[in-house]
């Protein structure tokens, strides 16, 4: 049984769907914290069972029978993620798991500016001493990320935000196909390589297709670290989420999310998404 993890989740739930295009329900289960959530994943034949990575009880019965796991990071950030991502690869190669694979980063480093990435760094290590063989989904920047952080700029004509850098952003769609094609198929072993979209672009990028996309100005203009972050925490924005915000800016500014790689194209068999294509899809322009 291939057990997929974080299934109430974007990018959980899309590769959830997409198996079931793949291999028989039955050979489907998910590990949720909410499974009333997951009802309608358990009325097409998928077995639905709760699993909380901060509740190691509740794992044994959510992987039983596992040939593979699909952990998909979860939301929280630092010695909390690290643990409960330690805990579900405990929990997988227990359950006699032939394979445990894992939804990492591009950008997952030690020394990484952006508070996600040390976490992804130090849970490749665990999935490297654990005895199983596991793929480590090095996924590129979720390009959904990118629509968040320029809303604000559609209402104002002003993108406002710190220096930054080129990023490889990548679509959910293209990252939950080549995991499925991971947990059903004989490729990426190990660390995979950077699975991006086809192209980096920088916040300036972003601001000149916004202007092609509305048919009015959409401005860049750089802000001190500082004074961004405290302009999101005027705004309401929780100190460690702006604290989050303003690594990402420092992380693009180190290269940390900029190399482009071939392989998840190679790997679908065709094009990923291109950034423009899915900002006309996602955002709708003002009038």
């Amino acid at each position: 049984m291939i057990i997929v993890t974080g299934a109430n989740g974007q990018l959980g739930r899309m590769v959830a769907e997409r198996l079931l295009e793949a291999v028989p329900a039955e050979e489907i289960g998910v590990s949720v914290r909410d499974v009333e959530a997951a009802r309608d994943l358990g009325a097409r034949g998928v077995r639905v069972r709760r699993g909380d990575f901060a509740d190691p009880d509740t794992l044994p019965h959510a992987f039983e029978g596992a040939s593979k796991v699909l952990i998909v990071s979860t939301g929280t950030t630092g010695e909390a993620a690290v643990r409960g991502h330690r805990t579900a690869i405990a929990a997988a190669a227990a359950a006699g798991a032939k394979r445990i694979l894992y939804t990492s980063h591009m950008g997952a480093s030690p020394s990484s500016q952006f508070v996600p990435m040390p976490d992804h760094a130090a849970t490749e290590e665990a999935l490297r001493h654990s005895g199983v063989p596991f793929t480590s989904l090095r996924n590129g920047f979720y390009i959904s990320s990118a629509v968040e952080l320029v809303r604000g700029a559609l209402e104002t004509g002003v993108l406002a935000a710190p220096e930054d850098g080129p990023v490889a952003w990548t679509a959910h769609a293209d990252l939950a196909d080549a995991a499925v094609l991971a947990l059903t198929g004989e490729v990426l072993d190990g660390l995979s390589p950077a699975l991006t979209g086809p192209e980096v672009i920088d916040m300036a990028g972003i601001a000149e297709i916004l202007t092609r996309l509305t048919g009015r100005p959409i401005r860049r203009v750089v802000v001190s670290d500082d004074d961004y972050r405290a302009q999101l925490v005027t705004h309401g924005v929780p100190e460690p989420s702006a604290d989050l915000l303003v690594g990402l800016f420092a992380a693009a500014r180190d290269g940390d999310f900029a190399p482009v790689d071939p392989t998840l194209a190679e790997l679908l068999g065709r094009p990923t998404v291109r950034m423009e294509d899915y900002l006309k899809s996602a955002l709708t322009p003002p009038r």
